[in-house]
This record gives C-alpha cells, structure tokens and sequence, in this order.
C-alpha cells in the first residue's frame, strides 16, 4: 500500500512539472533572433486537440481521484492529503488551458 500511494505521489509531481514545463513560455535567445528567420506562418487545424498531453494528465488525474476516493483504506490520513494534491494539480491544469484561449 505504501507503494501504491509512494506512485501516485510520483505520478502527480510528474504531470505538475509536465504541465509547467508545457505551460511556460521559451524565452528566444537574443544573440540568435536576428539570424533565424521566422516561421512560415501555418494554419491551424481546426480538427486538432490542443494540447493533447495536458487533456491526457486531466484525465488521468480524474482517474486516480477516483481510485483514491473509493479506496478500502485510508491509509493513515495520506489518501486525504493525495486528493488534495489530485485536485490543485486538477486546477492548475484547467488553469494552463484558460490561458491558451
């Protein structure tokens, strides 16, 4: 059990920095912009998710606050504190497609 919960912990730090390491701007190098030109500009598929991987982790969060709030156990208080660190990475996540709009 120890384990189960040891995963889930690791999962969520996982999709948290996942989802800022997707969410925050790249700054351009300075000394380089001047010698890249810029890119052709694309249209936009209209059929296309954006961002599919952020999609994937509110899913997958929705799952293990599911499997965490019907858990036999409460694993000394833990599973408590596990749903409240399934729904602020929960926020955070609907937070970072806000602002793609």
């Amino acid at each position: 059990m120890k384990t189960r919960i040891v995963t889930i912990f690791a999962v969520l730090a996982l999709v948290v920095g996942l989802a800022y390491a997707i969410s925050a701007p790249a700054a351009p190098n300075a000394a380089n912009a001047s010698a890249v030109p810029a890119p052709a500009a694309q249209p936009a598929s209209p059929a296309a998710e954006p961002h599919p991987e952020i999609h994937d982790a509110l899913n997958a969060l929705r799952r293990a606050k599911d499997h965490l709030e019907h858990a036999a156990h409460d694993f000394g208080g833990h599973r408590v504190e596990a749903l409240r660190a399934t729904d602020e990475a929960i926020r955070q996540l609907e937070i970072c497609l806000k602002y793609d709009r």
